[in-house]
């Protein structure tokens, strides 16, 4: 359930935002320019130059909260404060605003947050020689807002940048889900020491773990789990006319484990197993394996795997609905910037979202209805 912010209230929230221009050129008060960069995302602009165009084309209703000492900001203006604005930065001043976005949940419960990077490939700079941007974003799908993201330059950086955005994240409150690409023992270790719950898959890159934990699972299977803490669930969803029955397992992890002689902090592993059955009849099966921390509920482990795909939701949005893949975007500040403005676009969009709209129908309506743009900001 998401609460509700006045609209005049919108642009405290980046007053602790450094203004990068020199004095003499500042014409446009920052604030105000982030308050139209964000109205005009959230409408489906991709860009400075459809943020300025958006921005002239609800000049009027923008000046009955922003003061616009001069007008609406150029093109140039919008595409210089985007650049010139450290990502991090704009990052942090967004903080209280997603914090108003969700009510607190129960005491001592554990927020889902999913790790996973997004190649942005109309980001790439061929003059400098560099390919396109990657970012890695932390995802909490249970409240749709994004808790921070970093920019490197190769997707195979994603092992540097994941400890960068575990340092902005309260572990002790989350369970961390990561793919294969996390399962690296200062990761993990760094989630442990933060008193954080990880659920980290494993995979080919980590081939010994990969067979310790494999045969760890057919071991139980093997002695009838006589002989091992093991918690098992089963579940079937029916969509679109493919049914899918997942099968989960979690084994508390022995005292005599190969495991813990390189990986001390595992305390279980897991399995998902999947079996998909298509419209047309066609079977198959997939089987991934996970080391945790803690011995956690059953039913905990399961929503933590299936959690992890709610980031991938958020990427097809970004591809599909906001077309990220398609902006030629070669400066890197830009191009992280409106990445951003992006995600937080879709945690507005997501917030109130009733049974029959979509994401895409919200940004429309509020690129056609300032009134329901509103809404959409407010939370109402």
């Amino acid at each position: 359930m998401s609460l509700s912010v006045s609209l005049d209230s919108i642009a405290q929230y980046f007053e602790s935002l450094s203004d990068p221009r020199n004095d003499k050129n500042r014409l446009h008060h920052l604030t105000d320019i982030m308050v139209i960069c964000i109205c005009a995302v959230t409408c489906g602009a991709t860009g400075p130059t459809a943020i300025a165009r958006w921005a002239k084309s609800n000049a009027q209703w923008l000046s009955e909260y922003l003061e616009l000492p001069h007008g609406i900001p150029s093109r140039d203006c919008l595409r210089r404060v985007l650049i010139a604005i450290q990502p991090q930065a704009f990052q942090e001043c967004f903080e209280a605003w997603l914090l108003s976005c969700v009510e607190p949940g129960e005491e001592g419960t554990l927020r889902m947050v999913a790790i996973d990077g997004k190649t942005c490939r109309g980001s790439h700079d061929r003059s400098q020689g560099l390919g396109p941007l990657h970012i890695v974003s932390a995802w909490a799908g249970e409240h749709g807002i994004c808790l921070g993201q970093v920019a490197t330059e190769e997707k195979s950086n994603e092992i540097t940048a994941i400890p960068k955005l575990l340092e902005r994240i309260d572990l002790a409150s989350s369970i961390v889900s990561i793919d294969a690409m996390g399962c690296q023992k200062e990761i993990v270790e760094q989630i442990d020491k933060g008193k954080g719950v990880y659920v980290i898959a494993v995979k080919d890159n980590q081939p010994k773990l990969r067979d310790a934990v494999g045969d760890l699972v057919d071991t139980a299977f093997e002695n009838a789990k006589d002989d091992l803490s093991f918690q098992v669930t089963e579940a079937t969803e029916r969509k679109h006319g493919r049914i899918d029955e997942r099968s989960y397992g979690l084994i508390k992890l022995p005292r005599n484990s190969s495991i813990k002689e390189k990986w001390p902090s595992v305390k279980a592993v897991g399995y998902a197993i999947r079996y998909s059955t298509d419209s047309q009849g066609k079977e198959s099966e997939e089987t991934r394996y996970y080391i945790l921390n803690r011995f956690i509920a059953i039913t905990a482990f399961a929503a933590a795997v299936r959690h992890h795909w709610s980031i991938e939701s958020m990427h097809w949005v970004l591809d599909v609905t906001f077309r990220e893949d398609a902006q030629q975007t070669a400066e890197r500040s830009l191009a992280d910037n409106l990445s951003w403005l992006r995600k937080f676009a879709i945690s507005l969009l997501k917030r109130g979202m009733k049974k029959g709209e979509s994401i895409v129908g919200r940004m429309q309506m509020s690129g056609w209805n300032t009134d329901y743009l509103e809404k959409v900001l407010t939370g109402q």
